[in-house]
């Protein structure tokens, strides 16, 4: 805007209106170079210490984005060559972890296998028992059948050869025996 009225003002100064071509084209020439040179001035004037801070700031935080890139260059190059050295790594750290899950597996397994020996012998003891006690029970089923059987032979052999008067003597018998002692 003050650049405008300052064109406006030097054109009437020089005798006639804006835009009008007087045949001086020098001199019309050198209006324009003079109004050109105080917009400068006016700029300078009122917007030099904003724009200098402005661009200055600018130059600053250029500076600094380019010293944090540079950081951020150097972390990433660190991080490369760690990951570079794990790549190179990466058959040892395999080689020490199917290693390691052999050792387990092998303990796994011998404790699996010291168990199931466990289990076996305590099958057996017990089978050893339920068989021993299985034949003694049929030992004893036996030996009361046997009995039975012999009493029940006794029983007969002694009611053919055992008499009326036997069988009386020997309730007497017992009888005595009983009341004398």
């Amino acid at each position: 805007m003050i650049g405008v009225l300052a064109f406006t003002a030097l054109a009437y100064a020089s005798g006639g209106e804006a835009g009008e071509d007087h045949g001086l084209p020098w001199a019309n020439f050198g209006w324009r170079i003079l109004n050109f040179v105080i917009f400068i001035f006016l700029l300078y004037k009122f917007a030099g210490a904003k724009a200098a801070a402005f661009f200055g700031g600018r130059r600053t935080q250029i500076r600094k984005d380019l010293e944090d890139l540079e950081l951020r260059k150097v972390e990433a190059e660190k991080k490369l060559k760690d990951v570079e050295t794990g790549i190179r790594n990466l058959e040892q750290e395999r080689a020490a972890i199917l290693a390691e899950a052999k050792t387990q597996g092998d303990a796994i397994k011998a404790a699996i296998l010291e168990k199931a020996h466990k289990d076996a012998e305590a099958m057996k003891a017990q089978a050893v028992t339920s068989a021993e006690n299985e034949a003694r029970a049929a030992f004893d089923r036996v030996r009361g059948e046997i009995a039975d059987q012999v009493i029940e032979q006794a029983t007969k052999i002694v009611r053919e050869k055992l008499t009326e008067k036997d069988h009386e003597r020997l309730v007497d018998e017992y009888l005595t025996k009983v009341v004398l002692n």
